[in-house]
């Protein structure tokens, strides 16, 4: 599945905010023009080099420093030193639930939300699904596995339910809760067209006609049925 989450494109999780002395060896780094060797930053801090390695390795390892050879002072290996990454802090916090409510406030003001919302979602749903070989033939339950197996690594914890009724998959977890709660109008419609999507990408003869948003109170339920195009 192509699937991006938060984490970025990479798979890297975002660097935590740098405090303390960790603040100050980036700072110093920033403010040398030049890069530091790790002896130089060790005398400047008044601590063991031990101590000035450990925050290195730590800041290197989120992309906030690199590792550079110093220039040469005599035979031997140059030694080792560090200076910071040019370009904005990784370190920073993220506003990406705010940037979320934006984008379902504009598409909910605008003309036909429902409508667009569910376009979007039949988008994405085609490009995140994995689609099958020409040769395999796709059944009601190897579809129905696919869709499910999406859905989980969405968040949306499914389950094919029986309680629920035949034909129904159930939602455990709604991964946009919180936006549920104000754009509920525009996101439940992108849900249902997402799924709509993924079962026409892949050619099912099922699709998802309907999406019952809170069916119980921690329960959403996709209502399964025959697709258009199937014999």
């Amino acid at each position: 599945m192509r699937y991006v989450d938060d984490e970025g494109a990479s798979g890297a999780r975002p660097a935590a905010p740098v405090t303390g002395r960790r603040r100050h060896i980036l700072t110093m780094l920033r403010e040398a023009g030049a890069p530091l060797r790790v002896a130089d930053i060790a005398e400047r801090l008044g601590v063991h080099v031990n101590t000035v390695r450990f925050h290195l390795d730590a800041l290197a390892e989120s992309g906030q420093v690199e590792r550079v050879d110093a220039a040469p002072a005599g035979p031997g290996r140059p030694p080792l030193a560090y200076r910071a990454r040019p370009g904005m802090d990784p370190g920073g916090p993220r506003s990406y639930r705010q940037l979320a409510e934006i984008l379902a406030g504009n598409l909910a003001t605008g003309p036909e939300p429902v409508t667009r919302a569910i376009e979007a979602g039949r988008a994405w749903g085609g490009y995140l699904v994995d689609r099958p070989a020409p040769t395999e033939g796709v059944t009601r339950e190897v579809a129905v596995r696919r869709l499910v197996g999406l859905l989980e690594d969405l968040g949306f914890a499914p389950e094919e339910q029986p309680a629920a009724g035949p034909g129904q998959i159930g939602l455990r977890h709604c991964p946009f809760l919180e936006l549920v709660r104000t754009q509920g109008k525009t996101i439940c419609p992108l849900h249902l067209g997402l799924m709509q999507g993924a079962m026409a990408a892949i050619g099912a003869p099922v699709t998802v006609d309907r999406l019952s948003p809170f069916a119980q109170p921690d329960l959403c339920v996709a209502h399964l049925a025959t697709a258009d195009h199937a014999p």
